[in-house]
Formats: structure tokens, C-alpha cells, sequence
């Protein structure tokens, strides 16, 4: 570990349910052991777009020291303080460039002719601070940078988080026990809605590349589910949802879609600007399925978006139960100088595993062990010997 005894912490990507608890058990447990804890504001951006003239400062727009008395209840909303962005210091581009930087700092970064790697800007503005150790919090785009951070030689150790449970090396990430609950609760809460009006239901889903968070939400509410893993074929789900339909008194059916999920008869594709890891949203799969299968069977469709709604408001248990245990493994492994990890659950248990690859994408649903492919449905089947929730990485 570096000189320094600082704890940085940070949190890339998107908010989740039960970062203010990651944050709040790191700042009360390095009082524990005698290291004071620094929040980087706004992910990675704080480390690339910060002023070292500022570096001085006890709080400033991307840096703030924590402590028991500004972390005491922030663990009773949702989102984070440190708040989050989507930078990737690997790839920053040149019309994002902050405007301290001098024309001369610039010509000694690595630049492939359209972004510029702030790797070097990262390492610089850590020890300025006097970090000696940072704790990254995010998905699998937040915390490939932290392996590449981590391949420079500075101490880091990961906390995976994402609604799509999709980070390799581990079964669960903070904020996927909460998107299922609060999917659950709005489909059973939806349902009148489709049963007075004797609709089929299409809810789209987080999941761009797996399918994890629609497959747990059907596995819940006993809905038929499209995951990017396994290509549907738009025949054969209008028959399984006009079957459903027809053995339900109220006359109604619904599927849960990823909105990564993939027809047979082809990709959507997608739209907008990339993103600074490369990623662009995908197209509006829950609109343009509700079209099709009222065009195909007459009966009229209802597409209900579950997105942003699964990743606000407070953390449930068990999201608060892992953030609490997550942050408190991390101090042990700071406290015992071990660094280049990340913090997961493996077969049930919790462990420190290597951080994930910045190469190996996402972590994808087992469909032979997970979904029975002829119903469209997660399996519900040979359970025995698998972990209480959410199965085997």
C-alpha cells in the first residue's frame, strides 16, 4: 500500500440503492483503524477533471473529506453523495477536455487521434491528495478502469454495483435486490391495469447485454421473459402470451424484456452518441414489441417502461445488509495491505476476487442452467445444492 494512510472512495455509472451505505460503513470503519476517508465527486471525472490548485483544499467541486458527522444518515436515501458520471479516463475526448490543462501537459498524454488517456492524470491527482488507497464503486465499466488503475502499480480495491448483476467474479452487485423488488411491486401493481383492460403487458427491463434482472423479475411474478442471451422468435411468443391470455380469467398476459433483448428476425439496433466507454442505447424494444403483437394477434398491448423507476429511493434489506458488508470487507482487506481485488460473492459466500478484466464485458445468464428456452421462462427446477439467491458465477 502507498505511504499515505488516506482512504479515496468513489462511485462510477449509474446510481443504485445502497451506495450512501457503502460509503457511510467505509468512513465509519477507517475511523476504526485510524485512516481518514476522501469522497472523489462525480466518478472518475473528479480524477481527470480536477485542479491541483485546488488539491489543497479540504472540500472542493470534485473532492470532499467524509466523516462520522457528514455520513451519519446518508444511509437512508438512495443515490450517492459523492454523486456519478459516466467518465473513462482511458478514452477522454478532446472536446471534454478540462480547460486547466495547458497545451503542453496535453502533448505528453497518449492520444489515438481522437481521445486522450488520463491514466496518468488519475495516478497524479491520488497522490495529491495523499491517497494511499482508493475504493471504486461501480459496474463493470467503473471498475475496468480500476484494473487498469490497479496495472499501474496504485493500490485500489473494487465494490461491484449494477441493477444488471452482470459484473464478472461475482453473484451479486449492489442495487439488484432493490430493481427486483421494485419491479415486482410495480407489475403486481400494473396488473389491474391489464386485467380491466384485458391487454397484454410488455415491461421493459435494465439488462443491455444480460438478462439477469429480467429473468429474476420473472422468476417473481411468474411472467414469461426475453434476456439478451437466447434470440426470441416473435411467433412463438405470440402464441405463448395469446395461450396465456386465454387460461387467465382476467383475460390478460404479460412478458419482462430486456431492453438488450434480441428477436430472431432481427436486432433493433440502437441510437444516439456513444457513450465514453463505447456503449449507445439500445432502441425501445418494449414500444416496438407492443406494436408488433398487436399487429400480429389484434388485441391491444400496453408497454410499461421499468427503468429509472428500479434505481432510485432507498436500498432494500438485502442491498443494505451486502453495501454494510461489502465496505467493511474492503477495510479488512486496506487493513491487512491487500489491494488489486474487488469484493463479490462467490457460491453463496463472500470473497475477495481478482477485478474484473476491462476487456471481458459483461457477465451473461447461463441459459442451460437458468431459462427454459421452449416457454420463454426462467427455470424453476433442479435447485438443489445452489445458493439461496441468484445462483453460481
Amino acid at each position: 500500500m502507498a505511504a499515505s494512510k488516506n482512504i479515496g472512495i468513489l462511485t462510477g455509472g449509474g446510481d443504485v440503492p445502497g451506495l450512501n451505505s457503502v460509503i457511510k460503513s467505509v468512513v465509519y470503519g477507517a475511523s476504526e483503524i485510524g485512516r481518514e476517508v476522501i469522497g472523489i465527486r462525480k466518478g472518475w471525472q473528479g480524477l481527470t477533471n480536477m485542479n491541483p490548485a485546488d488539491n489543497a483544499a479540504a472540500d472542493s467541486m470534485y473532492h470532499r473529506r467524509l466523516t462520522r458527522e457528514n455520513t451519519r444518515t446518508i444511509d437512508r436515501t438512495g443515490g450517492t453523495i459523492l454523486h456519478t458520471s459516466r467518465t473513462n479516463p482511458g478514452r477522454v475526448s478532446s472536446s471534454k477536455l478540462p480547460k486547466h490543462l495547458s497545451a503542453e501537459q496535453l502533448k505528453k498524454l497518449p492520444f489515438d487521434g481522437k481521445n486522450y488517456n488520463f491514466s496518468s492524470i488519475v495516478v497524479d491527482n491520488l497522490e495529491r491528495l495523499g491517497i494511499g488507497c482508493l475504493i471504486a464503486i461501480g459496474g463493470d465499466d467503473t471498475l475496468g478502469f480500476a484494473t487498469v488503475l490497479s496495472g499501474t502499480g496504485f493500490p485500489v480495491i473494487g465494490v461491484p454495483k449494477t441493477m444488471d448483476n452482470d459484473v464478472h467474479g461475482t453473484e451479486y452487485c449492489i442495487g439488484f435486490s432493490t430493481a427486483i423488488t421494485r419491479a415486482k411491486e410495480a407489475i403486481t401493481r400494473q396488473r389491474t391495469t391489464l386485467g380491466s383492460h384485458e391487454r397484454i403487458g410488455i415491461f421493459r427491463i435494465f439488462g443491455r447485454d444480460a438478462g439477469f434482472t429480467a429473468l429474476y423479475t420473472a422468476y417473481v411474478t411468474a411472467a414469461r421473459c426475453l434476456i439478451p442471451e437466447y434470440p426470441f422468435d416473435l411467433g412463438q411468443l405470440t402464441d405463448l402470451l395469446m395461450e396465456d391470455k386465454r387460461n387467465n380469467p382476467s383475460n390478460y398476459s404479460l412478458v419482462v424484456v430486456s431492453e438488450g433483448a434480441l428477436w430472431k428476425e432481427g436486432q433493433l439496433g440502437e441510437v444516439g452518441d456513444a457513450d465514453a466507454y463505447g456503449h449507445r442505447k439500445k432502441a425501445d424494444i418494449g414500444h416496438a414489441l407492443a406494436e408488433e403483437l398487436q399487429r400480429r394477434t389484434g388485441e391491444e398491448t400496453m408497454a410499461s417502461d421499468l427503468t429509472y423507476d428500479l434505481r432510485s429511493g432507498e436500498p432494500d434489506a438485502i442491498d443494505k445488509i451486502v453495501a454494510i458488508t461489502f465496505a467493511n470487507i474492503a477495510l479488512d482487506l486496506i487493513r491487512d495491505g491487500v489491494t488489486g481485488r474487488m469484493v463479490g460473492i462467490q457460491n453463496g459466500c463472500y470473497a475477495a476476487t481478482s477485478l474484473p478484466d476491462s476487456t471481458s464485458g459483461s457477465r451473461r445468464v447461463d441459459v442451460s442452467a437458468l431459462y427454459n428456452t421452449d416457454r420463454y421462462r426462467p427455470k424453476y427446477t433442479h435447485k438443489l445444492g445452489a445458493p439461496l439467491l441468484f445462483g453460481h458465477v
